[in-house]
């Protein structure tokens, strides 16, 4: 398999691609005014204490006040009983209290940042864990020589105060490069331990690698072929970096001058705007229909004009199959997550929907996101999980629609009619109005004025008054005002 990044910035924005064999599988885009906080430690504020979630709000200086369940205060402060119950949050946190706490997710929606006080703070190859004096390997490091060789390399760097845990990238890393990941945690520990004691609570403590150096940390592992950067300053730093804390990497930087975009290398652009959109054509003719909403993502699928087979069956297990596929890489390419519902087309051979199921399982395996695949319902549906990580990218890209304000549909312009002859009969009712005059869009009062005349006209004689049609151009579709003379 062939990878690579490309990486596009502006003074603004930062976006990275990561394209597998020609084909988009990720887009990243960190936007510097809406930076994500995921990672950053802040010394926060207990504003409100809930025991009936068991929970507390924390002032971290945002918008929204976060939340720190009472499971996710340091496992230090929990003394657990033999039920493993946690303790009441009231005896875990008090409102005034100033506390470390770092951020697990970001702000979505309405909800404020997920916070936890078990701080930790990862570098190319280990993770500190202040609040923890062990050294633990990545269950992902399966081959046990090598997890005993790592652990007896660690471990002399833990002591009562803080341990480490070896990432995956540290599979095969040497003392040297270990040791002085191990160094250089120790120092961003110390700093962010005197700016906790200098109660600094306007900023961070600590806060992640911006959007380009955190994806040369995440996606070390993955075997890129080169990794191209349209920005020289970008570039420049990036190549600082790499030499410092990840040398294997700086062999495949590229700086790109090109004239064209780097976006429009291998169609990434109209990708990410095709993946903005509800319909996604499979290429045997087949579709899938995706909706995302607060609750839960639902995909539909449809065998559209494929005809394939001669066999019914055969053409919807064909579909199923290639949409397993499809669905994997836009659940990845929009990072949905949550609940997913999926409406493969009903089959009732009980070996192809294990086929369908195992082609899924199989796709979704490649995301280095977790998920949970449960089979199909009683209802025929498949039932899955992904792990939220960040906003999706409808979320980043898109707003709520000013017209249909988030609903989805507008109403006709016959719906918009009747409206208004409502309108204009209750308003006669309350007032006492010589004539009407509606503003209403071009649309609508076209309608009004040429294929409900008649029924304008029959209101005119109900009220007994003169009403006038005005067409608005700046109106939308749903817009109009009854303006009494």
């Amino acid at each position: 398999m062939s990878a690579e990044l490309l990486i596009n910035v502006t003074p603004s924005e930062t976006r990275v691609a990561l394209v597998e064999n020609g084909s988009l599988q990720e887009v990243h885009i960190e936007r510097q005014g809406k930076r994500g906080i995921v990672g950053n430690v802040y010394l926060g504020k207990v504003i409100r204490v809930l025991p009936g979630m068991q929970a507390a709000f924390i002032d971290i200086n945002l918008e929204k006040a976060a939340f720190l369940h009472a499971s996710d205060i340091n496992s230090k402060l929990i003394l657990k009983e033999e039920t493993e119950q946690v303790p009441d949050i009231r005896s875990l946190v008090h409102e005034g209290q100033l506390i470390m706490v770092q951020v697990v997710k970001d702000p979505l929606g309405s909800k404020g940042a997920r916070l936890t006080t078990d701080i930790t703070i990862a570098s190319r190859y280990l993770v500190l864990m202040p609040n923890s004096q062990h050294a633990g390997i990545s269950l992902r490091i399966e081959d046990e020589s090598e997890r005993e060789r790592l652990k007896k390399i660690v471990s002399p760097y833990c002591d009562e105060h803080q341990g480490f845990i070896v990432r995956t990238a540290g599979e095969g890393a040497g003392e040297i490069e270990l040791q002085h990941d191990a160094e250089f945690l120790r120092r961003v520990w110390r700093k962010v331990l005197e700016r906790k004691q200098r109660k600094q609570t306007n900023l961070p403590l600590y806060q992640d690698l911006s959007l380009s150096f955190r994806v040369l940390r995440d996606f070390v592992g993955i075997q890129l072929e080169r990794i191209r950067v349209d920005s020289k300053l970008t570039f420049d730093q990036l190549a600082s970096f790499t030499q410092e804390f990840v040398p294997e990497l700086t062999p495949l930087l590229e700086y790109y001058p090109g004239e064209r975009p780097i976006f429009d290398l291998f169609s990434v652009e109209n990708e990410i705007q095709r993946a903005l959109h509800r319909k996604i054509e499979l290429k045997s003719g087949g579709y899938l229909i995706i909706d995302q909403t607060e609750a839960m993502t639902t995909i539909d699928i449809n065998t559209g004009a494929f005809v394939g087979h001669r066999n019914l069956a055969d053409t919807i297990f064909s579909t199923n199959i290639e949409a397993t596929q499809v669905i994997a890489r836009q659940l990845r390419l929009r990072n949905l997550g949550g609940i997913i519902i999926v409406d493969f087309i009903d089959m009732h051979n009980e070996d192809h929907k294990r086929r369908v199921l195992h082609s899924l399982d199989m796709a979704m395996s490649k995301d280095k996101v977790k998920y949970s695949l449960h089979g199909f319902s009683a209802l025929g549906l498949v039932e899955m999980t992904r792990q939220r990580t960040r906003e999706s990218l409808e979320h980043v890209l898109c707003g709520e629609c000013p017209l249909c304000t988030g609903r989805g549909h507008l109403k006709t312009v016959e719906t918009v009619c009747f409206e208004i002859l409502r309108e204009i009969v209750r308003v006669n009712r309350a007032h006492d109005a010589e004539k009407f005059t509606v503003y209403a869009a071009s649309a609508v009062s076209e309608y009004l004025v040429n294929d409900e005349y008649h029924i304008l006209a029959e209101v005119e004689v109900f009220i007994g008054k003169l009403i006038k049609v005005q067409a608005e151009p700046m109106y939308n579709q749903e817009q109009f005002d009854v303006v009494m003379m």
